[in-house]
Parts: C-alpha cells; structure tokens; sequence
C-alpha cells in the first residue's frame, strides 16, 4: 500500500531542471532504493519531498497534498528525513537524544532534564536500533555507524512512517552496513523506507525495489532483477549495453 505519492516532481535552479517530472510511490514493508549517477537529482527529490525546495507537480502523504507546507509541517506528517552527517545532539546521551525527538509538545526545560524513567517508546527504540546498551554513552562517542542508528532511531520515536535516508551506510565497514541493511528490513514492516545511495553491493542485498534516475528523470524503476537487466541503466553505470559487453567478450 503506497504511502507518498509523488507526481511530475519538477526542481529548476536558474533555469537549470534537476529534478524533471519524477514519478515516484512509496510503499508500507518496500525498502525502495533511488540509485543513479552524483547529480542525477536523488537528493533534491528528496529536498523537495521534505520541503527543503521548491518545486511543481504533487507530493500526497496518505491522501493529504503537501506541497507548499513547511519544512516542520511535513516532518508533522510522519515524513522524517537523514543526511549524509549524522544530525544528532553529541553533547548529550543516546537516550536524551531519543527523548528529545520523541518530545513534541513539550517544554524546553522537560526535554532537557534528566527524567528518572524513560518512554517505553525510547527504551524499544534504543533496543531496536542496537543501542541499549549504550543509553548513558554521549553520542558523540558513538562509532560512526552508530550515530546513523541513532539518528534512524530519532526518526522512529517521532512516529515517522516514511522515511527518507541519505546515504546511511557511508563510511561504514562490513559488519555494519549487514546491521544496517537487517535494520531498514525490520522499520521497513511497518513504515516507508527509501535509501538514496551509491553502494551497488548494498543495494542488490538488501532493496526492495530501485528507481533509477538520470539527469534528473526516472531512467527505469522495478525489482532489483529488473533495474539490473535494463539495457539503459547498464549503459549509464557501465558506459555500454549487455550486448555489447556480450560481443566484445567472444570477439
């Protein structure tokens, strides 16, 4: 079932077209992948999505348009976003930095205090994201992928159900992007997961479904197995098409 719908996205910048009529559905238990070249416009779709530029066409979450919003409408909406650099506050703890952002409503010195029993909200969170046992740490101490966690983990108290990440794994090792791909999987069931990144390997393990775009357009969009075949994304990522790679092999 698709959660944000979005039709006939267009970005300009001084009559430079970014983004140019992107199509896009995001759907509930899908982690959808948006792949393509640096400057194919993944991340200003996302800019536009979460309000951060201007742009034409629609953006509908659960039924409800949302272009024109403000950026902290949109995020009020259940659409949470993270950026390449961890966003999080590292002079505090791990579970300050989930009680804050599970703290809407609240007065500025209540998030800040020290509260003598956490939500059950944050304490699930922090045992769903790997972090449980670090609830005391600061996270600026935080090990590079678990900072990405923990900002993942920000989205989810904040009852985000569309989430939108940039490139979580940059700079990570093996084991933790394996964490971090177990991770979207498990959001993923009951929330909208789409991942802008580069990493072909982490893609194929652990993508739902790709939309590829080019020059700011969908080149193809479809199952890993589909994007993979299309003789159109070949060319652009490889500079040639399956035959040809085929017939420069047996001449």
């Amino acid at each position: 079932m698709s959660v944000l719908t979005c039709k006939q996205i267009e970005v300009d910048f001084d009559g430079f077209r970014a983004v140019a009529g992107v199509d896009l559905s995001l759907a509930l238990g899908e982690v959808h992948f948006l792949i393509g070249p640096n400057g194919a416009g993944k991340t200003t779709l996302v800019d536009a999505i979460t309000g951060l530029v201007k742009y034409s066409g629609s953006v509908v979450k659960d039924g409800v348009e949302l272009r024109g919003r403000k950026v902290h409408h949109i995020a009020r909406a259940g659409i949470g976003r993270t950026f390449q650099t961890a966003a999080v506050f590292e002079n505090l703890t791990v579970a300050q930095n989930l009680d804050i952002a599970a703290g809407a409503g609240r007065s500025a010195w209540s998030l800040l205090r020290r509260r003598r029993h956490l939500p059950e909200g944050v304490v699930d969170t922090m045992d769903r994201i790997g972090l449980a046992a670090h609830a005391d740490t600061p996270a600026g101490i935080l090990a590079h992928g678990q900072k990405q966690w923990l900002e993942i983990g920000m989205l989810l108290v904040g009852d985000a159900d569309v989430l939108l990440l940039d490139e979580p794994i940059a700079g990570m090792g093996p084991d933790e992007r394996e964490t971090t791909g177990r991770l979207l999987h498990d959001i993923a069931a009951d929330r909208a997961v789409a991942v802008v990144e580069h990493d072909m390997d982490f893609m194929r393990a652990f993508a739902s479904r790709v939309t590829v775009l080019h020059a700011g357009a969908v080149l193809a969009s479809g199952s890993v197995e589909q994007v993979a075949g299309d003789a159109r994304v070949q060319e652009v990522y490889l500079g040639t098409t399956e035959k040809e790679t085929a017939d420069a092999a047996t001449a």
